[in-house]
């Protein structure tokens, strides 16, 4: 016990043991130490050049301008407040950036003790140092590593990759990052050596740097790079190899605009993989004074292997997502018409998902007697599948279409014919199932009948500015069977818009169909479409609905109907009387001389006569209706009766009394056909609008 009462204090030395343990606290290397008196200057230390290279001190410095010179401003000015008996005894920090005297960046964990007496009487400071550099150096590249391992390779998509890629290195590992690929790699190809230079042609394709945008005295994204100088180094990369340039002390003029200004070190990894040098990782240190060494190649060659695969994969992708695309293209009609019944715009935007090229499709396909039928269609799921599927659906419309049945027995056709898609050997059908929406407008009547396979339904924009949806009932997707197609009809006005679309169109962020339909109302209706153009306003409505990532194939079209003026078509009805074919061809002729078609007096007296000769003579004695119909470009004739007889063209014997009269109507007339009501058919001709016909090599020889 001391003479107050207290006990002894349990850190109480005994003599022997106070030098003997300052010399071997002071002798170990692990922590460098020193001992500052009152006027901050070093008594004792333990950095010796050989344990503590990179921060060296000796005694007589003093301990401010010491930790100055390592860029350790905080703690220097803490010195002199240190030593104040009010303060804290212990003040640390960790992990603080420093500078050695080469320039190498620092991690420094630095602590100062207050050294008193027992009388309260400041003796000086022990200053405490440790260098965790090589710590934090390893467990940079370890989050280097990780996040690669989690980042790189989340997109398929190869410029998003290469993005990724350069931003992993800065400011963690360099100033200044570009990823460079080959630009064949960029389409989804290949990379290919250009014979010329042997060298293969690449793009810049990411860049990473601290500041705000890429100098603009270097080589941008997207922009090719020069050719390299013919060096082994650089040759070598080619194989796989690594280039390391520790110091950069001149840059060569092949440089300019490769490498950034004031660069004194490089480090570059090639992007191998599947023994293909897809291009290459470069990266350089302006402001960071150490050089890229071994460690930092290792790190860059681990990142850059799983990298090249990703990059492949992406670049495999690509490919595949061109090839489904220049398919689906190819299979899409050209996106605006002007035909007489309306002016159409429509377009077709793919996925920015990796699930692939969807089935979208749409249509455009000219009927008889001027009319015109407007599909949009959608096969589920993606890729090349999905694509030859469509276009596999979109012939068979076009046939039923040209077949001139109604939209609900085409869209009754077309189902079936889903159902009887074969069977892969996996067990999966080569389509699930499809939706389509298949409307025809006649301009003569101003009426537009439509039918839909599980499709949303159009909407239509009056010449009055407003927007609504077609009331529809929808049957089910193509390809389920069972249940029958309805037809809904609609007049619409002169200028209406029609617009067909696909889900795409609708389906938000938010997902919600509802809403979406209602915003694709609300943007119609402000569109102002009655005094702009049509591939305007499409666009702009693909822009709106598609903004950020498209997570499906997204499809519309737009068609300003034109109704025919009511001068332009002219209907007569004829008793089931053979001498009724003379009163046929002279209304005709008078009406032909109205329009100022007398150039086609004859071969329409022929057309005229034949078909009603042949209702007349096959129909089920109902009375016959002749119609003229003159287009922009054709003048139509059709005649309908009651018989559901099919009309047949054949040559007839040179011994035959008849059986001329469908052939010489194929012979004077652009083309012609049939279709079927509900009751009776319906037989047309065209003939184009044009100087007089040669009407005498007719191939009756």
């Amino acid at each position: 016990m001391t003479e107050d009462g207290h006990g002894a204090s349990d850190f109480e030395l005994p003599a022997e043991w106070t030098v003997p343990l300052a010399h071997a606290v002071f002798d170990q290397g692990a922590m460098l130490l020193a001992a500052v008196d009152a006027d901050l200057r070093i008594i004792a230390t333990n950095a010796s050049v050989e344990l503590f290279p990179r921060t060296p001190m000796s005694r007589g410095d003093d301990m401010r301008a010491a930790l100055t010179r390592l860029g350790l401003d905080q703690p220097a000015s803490a010195l002199v407040g240190a030593l104040s008996p009010t303060g804290p005894a212990l003040r640390a920090w960790q992990l603080l950036p420093a500078r050695a005297a080469d320039g190498t960046l620092l991690h420094l964990g630095v602590g100062i003790l207050r050294v008193e007496r027992t009388t309260g009487h400041t003796l000086g400071l022990l200053v405490t140092m440790n260098d965790t550099t090589e710590l934090v150096r390893a467990e940079t590249r370890f989050d280097v590593v990780r996040e690669a391992s989690e980042s790189i390779g989340a997109s398929l998509d190869v410029a998003e990759t290469a993005r990724q890629l350069a931003d992993l290195f800065v400011p963690r590992l360099a100033d200044f990052a570009a990823v460079h690929l080959a630009e064949s790699v960029l389409a989804g190809e290949e990379p290919a050596v250009d014979p010329a230079t042997g060298y293969t042609s690449e793009v810049r394709a990411g860049v990473a740097h601290p500041g705000e945008a890429w100098p603009a005295t270097l080589v941008q994204v997207g922009e090719r790079l020069p050719v390299p100088p013919d060096m082994p180094a650089i040759r070598a990369m080619e194989s796989g190899a690594t280039l390391l340039i520790p110091r950069l002390d001149v840059l060569p003029a092949d440089a300019v605009g490769v490498v950034p200004d004031n660069a004194h070190s490089l480090l570059a990894v090639p992007l191998f993989a599947r023994g293909h040098a897809l291009g290459s990782v470069q990266l350089w240190r302006t402001e960071r004074r150490e050089p890229f060494d071994e460690g930092d190649a290792r790190l860059l060659e681990e990142v850059a292997s799983r990298a090249a695969l990703s990059v492949d994969n992406a670049r495999r992708y690509t490919r595949e997502r061109n090839v489904a695309l220049a398919l689906q293209r190819s299979l899409l009609p050209e996106e605006g018409t002007d035909e007489p019944a309306a002016e159409t715009f429509a377009a077709y935007l793919p996925t920015s998902s990796s699930a692939g090229i969807g089935g979208d499709w749409y249509d455009m396909i000219p009927l008889s007697s001027l009319r015109l039928a407007f599909v949009v269609g959608d096969v589920a799921g993606h890729g090349l599948q999905a694509s030859a599927t469509m276009g596999r659906l979109r012939t068979a419309v076009q046939a039923l279409a040209d077949m001139d049945l109604p939209p609900d027995e085409l869209l009754a056709h077309v189902d079936d014919l889903v159902q009887r898609f074969p069977i892969r050997p996996s067990g999966a059908a080569e389509a699930t199932g499809a939706t389509c929406l298949y409307a025809e407008y006649d301009p003569v009547t101003g009426r537009c009948r439509m039918a839909s396979a599980g499709h949303p339904p159009p909407a239509v924009l009056g010449p009055d500015g407003r927007a609504r949806f077609v009331e529809l009932t929808a049957g089910p997707p193509l390809g389920v069977g069972g249940m029958p197609f309805e037809i809904a009809e609609l007049d619409l006005a002169p200028g209406s818009v029609l617009l067909l679309y696909s889900d795409g169109l609708v389906s938000g962020p938010d997902h919600d169909l509802a809403a979406g339909m209602r915003r694709l109302l609300d943007r119609l209706e402000h569109s102002d479409l009655a005094h702009r153009d049509l591939d305007k306003v499409g666009r702009e409505l693909l822009d709106a609905a598609t903004t950020g990532a498209r997570e499906d194939d997204t499809t519309l079209l737009l068609a300003r109907v034109r109704p025919l003026p009511e001068q332009d078509s002219v209907v007569w009805e004829l008793p089931a009387d053979p001498e009724q074919v003379a009163r046929a061809r002279e209304s005709s002729t008078a009406q032909l001389a109205v329009w100022g078609l007398e150039h086609l007096v004859f071969t329409t007296e022929l057309v005229v006569s034949e078909l009603v000769t042949n209702a007349i003579r096959y129909g089920e004695h109902g009375p016959v209706t002749l119609r003229l119909v003159r287009g922009r470009d054709v003048l139509i004739c059709e005649v309908s009766d009651a018989g559901n007889t099919q009309p047949r063209l054949r040559r007839a014997r040179s011994t035959d009394e008849g059986g001329r009269g469908l052939f010489l109507v194929a012979q004077l007339t652009r083309r012609w056909g049939s279709r079927y009501q509900q009751s009776g058919k319906t037989i047309w001709a065209e003939q184009e609008i044009s100087p007089a016909t040669d009407v005498w090599d007719l191939g009756l020889d």
